[in-house]
């Protein structure tokens, strides 16, 4: 099946290498905000990367592009092995993979990438590696790393959604990451329980 592209990014960051070179941190780098939207280095998916509508300290990612959208018949690739038997049905396009991602010390955003080829999760941080540049580092269970390099785009492509997150022509957040219409203090009482 053509969904495998989901499974492919997460499999090459977790298996094409055992553990990631060690790096230095003599010194907190400064956090260099990742928004954008990217392509994916196997170029089967643009993925945009914001600010989370209800934890806007912490960035999500969405899939606004694939290469392959819709399966031999032509219906639109489905979230068929999520384990929320809810979200089964939703739509590959436009659905959340970068869930909630916090900035650390390091200048990395660090935190979850849903992977709907296994309907799982694994830790995962990006970071800008250079101005057009995201480095996207996948782990399994935090031993078996691998980055890959992303590359910013600045067009779009035929079929991408690029309408604002939760809008009819854009992406739609999870339900825990969406913006909220409560006011920002009850927002934020909500998020710290």
């Amino acid at each position: 099946m053509r969904l495998r592209f989901l499974f492919r990014l997460v499999l090459r960051l977790v298996l094409s290498t055992l553990l990631s070179v060690a790096e230095g941190r003599g010194q907190a780098a400064t956090v260099v905000d990742p928004s954008g939207t990217w392509l994916t280095e196997d170029g089967r998916a643009r993925v945009r990367v914001e600010r989370c509508g209800a934890a806007p300290e912490r960035i999500c990612g969405y899939i606004v592009w694939m290469k392959e959208m819709a399966d031999a018949k032509g219906q639109p690739f489905r979230d068929r092995l999520n384990p929320d038997p809810t979200r089964r049905s939703r739509a590959l396009l436009g659905h959340q993979i970068l869930l909630g991602l916090k900035s650390g010390p390091d200048g990395r955003y660090a935190g979850e990438v849903y992977n709907a080829e296994d309907g799982k999760t694994y830790g995962v941080s990006v970071w800008r590696d250079s101005a057009g540049q995201l480095a996207v580092k996948g782990c399994l269970l935090g031993l078996f790393c691998a980055t890959q390099s992303w590359t910013q785009t600045r067009d779009a492509a035929i079929g991408q959604l690029v309408g604002v997150t939760g809008d009819a022509a854009g992406p739609v957040a999870d339900p825990e990451w969406a913006a909220s219409r409560q006011p920002a203090a009850t927002a934020t009482k909500a998020r710290a329980r």
